[in-house]
């Protein structure tokens, strides 16, 4: 492995591959989403195009070098190989944990998701090509075993199963996860325009989507199922659409309560994680009651949407669950301090 490689030359690749993605041909993206698409019927062209733009600015020059300079990064005398077992609910999910692996001074080992092959495999061949000496800290694995370190992103299942295994070496091991938004009844058009993209982009399998929301009364319902009427496109989606029409048959069947609008249901629920084309919904008294709420459903929350508030001062603003910069960390988990501690 090549020694020689300073921290400021590996930052700089990663602009250089910023700046390739932000004059990429229309040809060269179409066929690479094209290869995506046949691998996973949620890829859309859509969603291949938004995923690349999150990634573009994961690696703007301003967002890289602040993100850095909040650590102070010892180079390796001796990088730990790190096994990465990367998601493959949207394309390219997996990306941020191989972007700080190798900004970290580390060798990133990657288990790709099979759902998710072309958008990982095309970026690293970028970045190899733009800088070589990534050629020698890169490894994509169909096992990764004996490695000094672990980062493992998957379901509640699977994460039992990753601590089974990796559990004895230093690891990061993330579970499901969800968002939700508060509406205090007091939004503007615009404000849930920008909440339907937080609900329906990646056609809300990510978890930085919105699967549940908290209301003050239900007439605030209503009037969200007429705001987001503009993303009914999604029931053009065949796997979209057959969830919407499967979730509604066990409703109607079941006679449960729910609102409909033609593509999205939305039902009164305690319950955090929503099915696909279905957005829970429930009621809260005051902004203490809501924070109580939340406090028990804490380490199950990746974002937390809605306006100004004196009582959640921390809210992701409406419309930017999906634009997360490179310290926005999945768990809420500092992955380079975790990669930092390594060294």
């Amino acid at each position: 492995m090549n020694s020689e490689f300073p921290l400021a030359d590996r930052i700089s690749a990663f602009i250089r591959l910023g700046f390739q993605l932000s004059d990429l041909k229309e040809e060269e993206m179409h066929t690479l989403f094209q290869e995506a698409q046949n691998q996973n019927a949620w890829f859309t062209y859509q969603s291949l195009n938004q995923a690349l733009e999150g990634i573009k600015i994961l690696l703007e020059k301003k967002a890289l070098e602040l993100w850095v300079s909040r650590y102070s990064l010892v180079e390796p005398s001796h990088p730990s190989q790190v096994g990465l077992m990367l998601a493959g609910n949207i394309p390219g999910v997996g990306f941020h944990d191989i972007l700080a692996v190798l900004i970290s001074g580390h060798v990133a080992c990657i288990k790709l998701s099979s759902q998710d092959t072309a958008l990982p495999l095309w970026l690293l061949n970028q970045l190899k090509a733009i800088e070589p000496r990534f050629s020698d800290r890169i490894f994509i694995e169909d096992l990764i075993k004996n490695k000094q370190a672990y980062i493992a992103t998957g379901s509640d299942n699977s994460a039992r199963y990753f601590h089974y295994y990796f559990g004895k070496y230093p690891h990061l091991i993330r579970s499901n996860r969800t968002s939700v938004a508060i509406l205090q009844g007091n939004e503007s058009s615009a404000e849930i325009q920008a909440l339907g993209h937080d609900i329906f982009d990646y056609f809300g399998l990510g978890c930085r989507n919105i699967s549940k929301i908290y209301v003050r009364d239900k007439e605030q319902l209503t009037s969200l199922l007429d705001e987001i009427q503009s993303f009914e496109w999604v029931a053009n989606h065949h796997k979209y659409f057959n969830n919407y029409e499967y979730n509604k048959s066990i409703y109607l069947v079941n006679g449960t309560p729910h609102l409909d609008n033609g593509f999205l249901l939305l039902k009164e629920s305690v319950d955090l994680v929503s099915p696909i084309a279905v957005l829970y919904y429930e009621l809260y008294t005051n902004q203490e009651d809501l924070k109580e709420k939340l406090q028990l459903l804490d380490s199950k929350i990746q974002c937390m949407v809605g306006g100004a508030s004196a009582i959640l001062p921390d809210l992701v603003p409406f419309g930017h669950t999906q634009c997360p910069a490179p310290w926005d960390y999945a768990d809420r988990v500092d992955t380079l301090k975790f990669l930092q501690e390594l060294t």
